[in-house]
């Protein structure tokens, strides 16, 4: 028997297809994930906008960079 990776997405949707979970159900889980990387998203740019100098070249940015990418709403990757 041979086992292929399905993604998370294909999963979904075919379990929605065999009524194993209500499509309801999977755009709420859909909308949960982008709410939560939103979220995450967020807090990385505030996070990075509070770095001091020295730790911003430690990754590489300038503090005008740091700025810039801190400045960036949550919803632009």
């Amino acid at each position: 028997m041979t086992h292929h990776m399905q993604s998370p997405a294909s999963h979904l949707a075919y379990l929605t297809a065999q009524n194993r979970i209500p499509a309801t159900s999977v755009i709420a889980l859909r909308v949960a994930v982008v709410l939560s990387k939103w979220a995450e998203r967020r807090r990385s740019r505030l996070a990075l906008h509070q770095l001091p100098p020295h730790l911003l070249r430690d990754v590489g940015l300038t503090p005008a960079e740091a700025d810039f990418e801190a400045r960036r709403v949550f919803w632009r990757v």
